[in-house]
């Protein structure tokens, strides 16, 4: 494809990955101004639409490209704001969480990520922990099928976030207007904040502020259980987590939810949907000495069963923390 560089780059259809390209073109050309375009060639070994954020990557990366070939210096946490502005382009109405792992990521390491502004905490992984990535063969795309739902759930939040607030402070539980879900949460703290919210919200929104809240305490908890090295811990919440995501955030599907399972059978210490969710990948925590089981087990009960033995190298696989985004010289 080939695009002419400026600040008002007309978007393709939706689903048309071509935006993923001239999303962070645009940006940068909004920003800076930017006037020297590239050739280049992108090549990828996960499944597409697998929910393991590869279309952040991509703007991720011609976004360092495009930085490089104008000169354009930002610190990573800077940049990753500017590409989670730029992904807006797409119509997905995203956070910046991909964005910030993507070029904040330290090897070895796992990160809290909190926003207003960015920032990262990075966790040493015990050294025999393995995290497996099992895809489902279900194509979970952000930018086609699942981007109308994927954006409602982010509006739900929203909307519960603001009836709640609304509520504690016309009875005067707070002083000041929170500027946010953390905000709240510091201020009330996440049972009291869930006990109003049950006051406040219609069944719907309360399962997603729910949701919010729950898995913003489940992180605080996750890290706490990385620096002790909790295995059975962690996974303890890996799966409360998939519950969450199935019941109060509903997005979940009955593939997921069997790799889930699946995994669990195989002697994983815990599994959840990773991604956006409605098809894509589930993330499973197993050691040294389980690793081996959870794999056998995933690919006979899973994809041999389903005859996608062919290939399954790509669909699972032991995920190795690394480094973020980097410019290198070939």
């Amino acid at each position: 494809m080939e695009f002419e560089l400026g600040p008002a780059i007309a978007p393709g259809s939706r689903g048309d990955w071509r935006n993923y390209l001239q999303a962070p073109a645009n940006e940068l050309a909004r920003q800076f101004a930017i006037w020297r375009g590239l050739d280049g060639v992108l090549s990828s070994d996960i499944p597409v639409a697998a929910g393991l954020s590869s279309s952040t990557a991509l703007v991720n990366a011609v976004g360092l490209a495009l930085a490089e070939a104008n000169e354009v210096l930002l610190a990573p946490a800077q940049f990753a704001e500017l590409m989670a502005e730029a992904e807006q382009y797409t119509g997905t109405r995203g956070g910046g969480m991909d964005q910030a792992i993507g070029f904040g990521a330290r090897a070895g390491h796992a990160a809290c990520i909190a926003f207003g502004p960015l920032r990262m905490r990075h966790v040493a992984v015990p050294e025999d922990w393995c995290f497996v990535v099992a895809d489902t063969g279900v194509r979970a795309e952000k930018s086609g099928r699942a981007q109308a739902p994927y954006n409602q759930r982010r509006s739900e939040c929203e909307e519960a976030l603001d009836v709640v607030v609304q509520f504690v402070l016309q009875h005067d539980r707070l002083p000041t207007r929170p500027r946010g879900y953390p905000d709240l949460l510091r201020m009330l703290g996440a049972t009291e904040v869930i006990s109003l919210a049950e006051a406040a919200l219609e069944a719907r929104l309360l399962k997603r502020f729910r949701h919010v809240v729950t898995e913003a305490d489940r992180v605080d908890q996750a890290v706490g259980c990385l620096l002790s090295a909790d295995l059975a811990g962690f996974g303890t919440l890996m799966d409360a987590s998939h519950g969450s995501l199935y019941a109060d955030y509903q997005v979940s599907s009955r593939e997921l939810d069997e790799l889930v399972a699946i995994a669990r059978e195989g002697g994983a210490a815990g599994a959840r949907l990773t991604g956006a969710g409605f098809g894509g990948c589930i993330v499973t925590l197993a050691d040294r000495g389980t690793v081996g089981a959870v794999l056998e087990t995933l690919a006979e009960q899973y994809f041999e069963s389903r005859g996608m033995g062919d290939g399954i190298d790509d669909r699972l696989f032991v995920a190795v923390p690394s480094a973020g985004a980097s410019v290198g010289i070939l």
